[in-house]
């Protein structure tokens, strides 16, 4: 089923609300025959069980990537309507897109643990087919498909996390460059000892020609990086021109969490978007009993790191933000509860982001001062 779209008009002096996007859902004709295929992908094979309408799941099959695709078009034209599952894992979603090309209705999933004590590739594909053939029948619960971004998120989404490998890679050659001097000479290097001004000193200082061409080699590689990493983020700064920004949040961290999170209007309401960043609390409840743990770590890994860092600068550049007012008492208590209340904000700032994103307040709203 497919969520309504919103088709109101806008309250006066409020933005428009875009509409909603539908979930990935599987479209069912009950005139043609349904065949459902459970995938278990490697880089060079992949293992597939299908199964036709009711009857029990076929033997597991090994298929190449092309040899799938081929075979999906070959059911197809022959009249079956084929849906497909895999687990979302690092081969991006070149098969997905594959597949819908073909015609069938292809789904990821997060990776699920499918089997308790026995783990194979058919065993996995065998489960994911049986899980796929309950979800199509209409149980809601078997499967929860992810988004699968479009060409043009995935590039924009890949340029800030270049951005992070090569801030991450300087580090790594920088932190080398001073373990060899630490190890040879014991010495310190100054902070950005590959620097015009203090590459220059270390000409004369270091009295080793052999470590001044170890350390040579090494700056070559950072300068180069760093250049590189200039591009990007000018590139990734370009993207804000122009728009309002709250102050204290900063173009990369809204540029990168823009990138990250594709689209803003993907989430239906604030529960989604707060689960999205892993930020909400365990539970483990049963009868009259209710325990609450330590978050859930679900979500994304990146976004949940940016907002939690952002929480930290708005709370001193945005002392009228609405949500920290709230929290004035356990920000003022002691280190733990400060902590948690800051964990508690940065799932609030998500939601304040994606109402302000999606035109549902505006900054004053949320009682942000623009930059």
């Amino acid at each position: 089923m497919t969520p309504a779209t919103q088709s109101s008009a806008p309250a006066p002096g409020k933005p428009a609300v875009p509409p909603k996007q539908p979930l990935p859902t599987p479209t069912v004709d009950p005139a043609k025959p349904r065949l459902c295929l459970g995938l278990d992908v490697h880089l060079e094979f992949i293992m597939a069980v299908a199964q036709r309408d009711h009857a029990g799941p076929q033997a597991p099959r090994k298929f190449t990537r092309a040899e799938l695709v081929a075979q999906v078009a070959r059911w197809i034209g022959e009249g079956f309507q084929v849906f497909c599952v895999q687990e979302s894992c690092g081969f991006g979603f070149v098969l997905h897109r594959e597949l819908a090309a073909a015609g069938a209705q292809s789904f990821l999933i997060t990776p699920v643990s499918l089997n308790e004590r026995r783990k194979t590739d058919k065993l996995d594909a065998r489960a994911l087919c049986q899980r796929l053939v309950r979800w199509a029948d209409g149980n809601a619960h078997e499967l929860r498909p992810i988004r699968i971004p479009s060409v043009e998120e995935q590039r924009r989404r890949e340029a800030t996390r270049r951005r992070e490998f090569l801030a991450r890679e300087i580090r790594c050659l920088a932190n080398r460059g001073h373990g060899q001097v630490a190890e040879h000479c014991h010495e310190k290097l100054p902070r950005r000892w590959w620097g015009a001004r203090n590459w220059a000193r270390l000409q004369t200082a270091l009295r080793e020609e052999w470590l001044r061409g170890v350390l040579e080699k090494l700056r070559e590689l950072i300068v180069a990086m760093e250049a590189q990493l200039k591009e990007l983020e000018d590139e990734v700064k370009s993207r804000l021109k122009d728009q309002a920004q709250p102050k204290g949040l900063g173009e990369l961290t809204l540029a990168t969490l823009d990138g990250e999170v594709c689209d803003w209007g993907r989430f239906h309401n604030r529960k989604q978007i707060g689960s999205y960043t892993g930020c909400c609390p365990g539970e483990h409840s049963s009868g009259g009993k209710r325990r609450v743990g330590s978050i859930d770590r679900m979500g994304n890994g990146r976004v949940r790191a940016l907002l939690v860092e952002a929480v930290w600068r708005l709370l001193r550049w945005q002392p009228q933000w609405k949500a920290a007012q709230r929290m004035q008492v356990k920000l003022a208590d002691g280190a733990s509860l400060r902590k948690q209340a800051v964990i508690a904000l940065a799932r609030q700032l998500a939601i304040d982001l994606w109402r302000w994103r999606t035109g549902r307040c505006s900054l004053a709203d949320l009682g942000w001062v623009a930059a």
